[in-house]
């Protein structure tokens, strides 16, 4: 009898991929639920008026191996050369122990921000290791977590030098030697700060009383070596700050920001084994003297103790998250490069100082016989002092001779009309060396191997760095392979269990997605390599554009922003472009109380003033009081800032009116892409009203969360914004908001494969059954929970809210109890207290299949038995297994004086007894952590204890 598939899709490999329920499960599901099928479901969830006409369609699925291989071809269209270009990229070698057991391991790169400590203490140790790096080579007390890129740590430290600098002047001193992406990055930030911004030569037009602060490049873009010890002497005179960019390899060399007497340093540890890949994911770095610490940006990793008074992680002074202050924000930072700076610190332990020394000194070496060569031959090789960078005076043969050097499979940087750029690297060979002579029309050996170095003796390092026995452990890669299994054991990411966190979407990170990135086709591309040589990333690029704004009904994309929040910031700056250019001067953004943190802290980065809209009962936007705000803004009115869904998992049926109301007084509608999964082949964000929105990448279209980062955040705009998109930094242009012209290049081919494989049916299909796996355990969970918020007919969409909030009067039970407890049963927490104080938002994501709803749903079931015995007095309200969650191995060997057994503390619902995940520490204390504030890696007995 012939196959004849059933249900809304054939029950096929490509959608088993992605979509956790089969066809029979889901059909057990609809009866839990109280519906036919799926289309009675979305009738039920998604309003009538928002649903698209048109399904999505853009041909064929493709299978998996149609998908790679396409993927090949594409990739085959790009050239892979040698580009010496610098400018803050360059050649590096991934050790193959860190490809293999950290940037192409699920353990690693599906983890979830680190916001649960006791589950997360590996990645927290390997971030801790990437803190000290640091601040030991920047010479500085205390160093975060990481940032997006160097050109957004650039800014960062701009705004944070206006926040700490005693100075009143307005003015920012830029050295005219950053590199071009970094000034054009800081000029974005600083025009909506009303700070002005002063690019000039450190030594010539440097005035400290005009300035509150200054950023110095070193090395500099053209190769400069500058110690500026005395320029931040004279900032300090007139309290004023001083700035480094510095280049981390580099500074096993060279003197230290710190010895300078640096306030902030920043930079990128992209040359720390990370593939230059077209402009990311690169983790950056931002260090500071300890007295600026509460005022850092980003996020910091410290060390603290667990109930049982043993060492553990956490992140400490969590408001550094800035988007918790909303409009009071100064920064929107929430998303880090946890996975790109986890394998710099890898890097650095793999190769320890010697190590690390010897490849930069190899690196400089190297530099100087090429500028011999070069010299020999009657070139002009400026600067006398460098590092790995050198410009050369080639006159009207600029272009003659860059031709050459693609000949010989090496591209070189044009500077001017009459120079040309070249950064060598960790890569560089003798024959590399060899064919830039030839290049240049010189036939000579790189033969000479006699070390000499063109740096002063006065700016070489003198200090220690990098002294934690952790960077001297033995490196024999049996044992690197150990430690790192060892830290990835002591987390919990999406390869051993679901994380159901609303508005994060934790689902599948295909391997036939990942696969592509570690390609070197695409991993080796520089971000400034020609056109002709990037044919398949283009391909790529447009294509995804394409299927986006298919997706949104949006008719432009820009890939620029490299994460969430960027994209939000670049959104607004858009919108104030736009209004900007029809002689508007708006300034007011309406943003419900309900919205995400992050909302208004990007609108008062792009200049707008906040006003907060009220919520209704039900959870909605109040839109009376929307429109009574939006009259009396007026022709103020630049823009409404909405999350549709709604923040509380519901379809709002009104959405459609609040954006007639913005349009009517003249405002642009942001509708935040957070909720998209929700939406995709259901709804068009360009079609209910929206004008601009960003689309998080890594949760909708499958790219991972990496621990906290990587993340992209590209926004889609209707055709009357696409003038005022971001422009391209490398090249100076204005508006830019990241250091690459399409942000994380590298990692756009996971969600082009996740479009090509899924396809519009495909798409539309875990849509559905993303709703359908929220409202099942929304029906699960009824009685024992209450669902805060539903739609019309009683249904959430991806998401649903339950209010712990009585359990604290009842049994003296938070939520903060609960989300520990169901590290017992092997689960990540969902998302705790937002948008709401005391609650849990639950999002299961299409991914996940109905086994695992239910282990998820019998441990929530467990853990309300448990409240209720303590409400009934059948169990102790203080000694219990939730005030005493998480249980370790050591509860379950230690002594025993508890007033419940072993087996139900250690082994509740929903746990595995074979496949047990443990967490590796008691629950840890908060407040001991930001009391006792140590942010770099703990003593050597600390560390013997931890690491046996």
């Amino acid at each position: 009898m012939p196959f004849t598939p059933t249900g809304y899709l054939p029950y096929d490999f490509a959608n088993r991929r992605h979509i956790g329920p089969s066809p029979s499960e889901m059909a057990d599901m609809f009866t839990a639920v109280g519906v036919k099928d799926l289309d009675d479901l979305i009738d039920q969830t998604v309003p009538e008026n928002i649903r698209q006409a048109e399904p999505l369609d853009w041909g064929r699925a493709r299978s998996e191996r149609e998908a790679l291989h396409q993927m090949r071809v594409t990739a085959a269209k790009n050239k892979v050369l040698r580009s010496l270009l610098g400018q803050g990229y360059h050649g590096t070698v991934t050790p193959p122990v860190i490809q293999r057991n950290i940037l192409e391991n699920p353990a690693w790169y599906t983890a979830y921000t680190p916001y649960q400590p006791e589950i997360s203490q590996g990645r927290l140790e390997a971030l801790l290791n990437f803190q000290t790096m640091v601040s030991d080579l920047t010479g500085l007390e205390i160093a975060n977590a990481s940032l997006l890129d160097e050109a957004t740590a650039c800014a960062e430290a701009m705004v944070m030098g206006h926040r700490v600098a005693k100075s009143k002047a307005k003015g920012f001193f830029v050295d005219e030697n950053s590199h071009p992406q970094n000034i054009a990055v800081m000029k974005t930030r600083a025009a909506p700060l009303g700070i002005e911004i002063i690019v000039g030569d450190p030594e010539a037009d440097l005035v400290p009383e005009d300035v509150f602060g200054a950023i110095f490049q070193y090395p500099g873009t053209y190769g400069y070596v500058r110690d500026f010890t005395d320029q931040i002497a004279a900032l300090h005179a007139v309290k004023a700050v001083g700035i480094v960019s510095a280049d981390p390899l580099a500074l096993t060399v060279l003197k230290e920001p710190g010895a300078m007497g640096a306030d902030i340093a920043v930079g990128s540890t992209q040359r720390f084994g990370v593939p230059v890949g077209m402009g990311g994911p690169h983790a950056a770095y931002l260090a500071t003297a300890d007295r600026h610490k509460r005022a850092m940006p980003g996020r910091i990793v410290g060390v603290s103790v667990d109930a049982r008074g043993n060492k553990a992680y956490r992140l400490s002074l969590q408001t550094r998250e800035q988007h918790i202050r909303r409009e009071k924000a100064t920064s929107n930072v929430c998303t880090a490069q946890a996975l790109l700076a986890v394998m710099a610190s890898f890097y650095a332990v793999f190769h320890g100082p010697e190590g690390l020394k010897a490849i930069a000194q190899r690196i400089h070496r190297k530099t100087v016989r090429m500028a011999k060569g070069l010299e020999a031959a009657g070139f002009e090789v400026t600067p006398k002092h460098f590092f790995d960078t050198i410009t050369v005076n080639v006159g009207p043969l600029q272009k003659t001779v860059m031709k050459s050097a693609v000949e010989e499979g090496i591209n070189l940087r044009p500077v001017g009309d009459d120079r040309i750029g070249i950064t060598l690297d960790e890569a560089t060979r003798p024959g590399t060396v060899e064919s830039i002579w030839r290049a240049f029309g010189i036939a000579r050996k790189d033969d000479d191997f006699t070390p000499e170095y063109r740096l002063p003796d006065a700016i070489l390092r003198t200090s220690d760095y990098l002294t934690h026995p952790v960077f001297h452990m033995n490196r024999a890669e049996t044992e690197m392979m150990r430690y790192m299994r060892r830290l990835a054991d002591r987390d919990l990411a999406l390869d051993r269990a679901m994380i159901p966190l609303g508005s994060c979407t934790m689902k599948l990170n295909a391997a036939a997605e990942m696969m592509p990135v570690s390609w070197r086709e695409f991993s080796m591309i520089h971000p400034m390599a020609p056109a002709d040589q990037t044919e398949g990333y283009t391909i790529l690029i447009e294509d995804l554009k394409d299927k986006l704004c298919l997706i949104t009904g949006y008719d432009a994309m820009s890939m620029q922003p490299n994460s969430g929040a960027q994209g939000e910031y670049a959104g607004l700056l858009t919108i104030a472009a736009y209004h900007r250019s029809r002689g508007q001067e708006r300034n007011i953004c309406l943003i419900p109380i309900s919205a995400h943190g992050t909302n208004p802290a990007s609108a008062h980065m792009a200049g707008m003033d906040v006003v907060v809209v009220n919520s209704a009962e039900n959870g909605d936007i109040d839109v009376a009081d929307f429109r009574a705000k939006a009259e009396a803004a007026g022709d103020k009115l630049a823009a409404c800032m909405i999350t549709y869904p709604s923040t509380h998992g519901v379809f709002e049926e009104t959405v459609r009116e609040v954006c007639d109301i913005t349009h009517e007084f003249g405002g642009q509608v942001y509708i935040d892409g957070a909720n998209l999964n929700a939406m995709v082949g259901l709804s068009k964000l360009g079609e209910i009203g929206g004008d601009v929105s960003h689309l998080n990448l890594h949760k909708t279209f499958a790219i991972p969360h990496g621990g906290g980062g990587p993340g992209m955040g590209p926004i889609g705009v209707k055709a009357h914004l696409e003038p005022h998109l971001p422009g391209n930094g490398l090249i100076g242009e204005e508006g830019a908001v990241s250091s690459a012209p399409n942000g994380s290049g590298s990692i756009l081919p996971i969600s082009w494969a996740y479009v090509l494989m899924m396809g519009g049916a495909g798409l539309t299909q875990a849509t559905r059954v993303a709703i359908l796996n929220a409202n099942y355990i929304a029906a699960r969970l009824k009685g024992a929970y209450e669902v805060l918020f539903t739609g019309h007919a009683g249904r959430v969409a991806h998401e649903c809210i339950l209010d712990t909030r009585p359990f604290a009067e009842s049994a003296g039970i938070t939520v903060e109890d609960i989300a520990k407890r169901l590290m017992d049963s092997g689960f990540h927490a969902p998302t705790m207290s937002w948008p709401v104080a005391g609650t849990l938002m639950i999002e299961p994501t299409e991914s996940e299949t109905k086994a695992e709803l239910d282990r998820f749903c019998d441990a929530m079931l467990s853990i309300r038995a448990e409240i209720r015995d303590i409400e009934e007095g059948r169990m102790d309200a203080e000694n219990n297994p939730l005030k005493n969650a998480p249980h370790t191995v050591e509860d379950l060997v230690g002594d025993w004086d508890r007033p419940y057994s072993r087996e139900q503390g250690c082994f509740p619902a929903g746990s595995f007894r074979v496949d047990k995940y443990w967490s590796p520490v008691n629950r840890v204390d908060n407040v001991y952590g930001d009391r006792h504030l140590i942010c770099t890696c703990p003593p050597l007995t600390d560390y013997v204890d931890t690491t046996e």
